[in-house]
């Protein structure tokens, strides 16, 4: 191997000057190419290592997410059901959004009802809603009414009556 070598450094240095420096220029810029290509692969193949982990992740935070989403909707289904729920399941009207069930606590006994539950359903540590805390400040604040609305009897007709009955403000 050594007297390749020789033989190949013998044949350069046979070259003239000029020769010499267009050899030594071709070769570097084909060495800078080869680095170049060499680099770009692995580029490419971290960038697609690092790509597939994060999809690897992504994949599974979606599946623990589903996985609690279904969880809380099944408790919601059978919420009424478990101890210390707030009000007789026969008592309650499940809504879903914003509020998960309205409670109408006696009303299955033939009881007067007294109140009126907004009943939030909640698993694990999460956090009401924006909009859910709107309902709950609502509510604490009064700012609740019933309404009652009758559709008109024919097409064209005129709402027949609507009773507003707001608490004192």
């Amino acid at each position: 191997m050594t007297s390749f070598i020789q033989s190949v450094y013998a044949a350069f240095i046979s070259f003239p000057a000029a020769a010499q420096v267009f050899i030594l220029i071709v070769l570097s810029v084909l060495l800078l190419v080869a680095v170049f290509f060499i680099g770009k692969n692995a580029g490419r193949h971290f960038e697609r290592r690092i790509n597939e982990e994060n999809i690897r992740l992504i994949r599974s935070d979606a599946v623990k997410r589903s996985r609690a989403v279904l969880g809380g909707q099944m408790v919601e289904q059978v919420a009424p059901f478990l101890p210390g729920f707030p009000c007789n399941p026969a008592d309650v009207r499940f809504v879903g959004k914003p509020v998960d069930f309205i409670g109408f606590p006696g009303a299955a006994e033939g009881k007067p009802v007294e109140e009126v539950l907004f009943i939030e359903v909640k698993t694990g540590a999460s956090a009401l809603s924006r909009r859910e805390r709107e309902i709950k400040d609502a509510v604490k604040a009064g700012r609740v009414r019933y309404v009652e609305y009758r559709e008109p009897e024919a097409a064209g007709d005129e709402i027949v009556s609507i009773a507003d009955v707001s608490p004192a403000r």
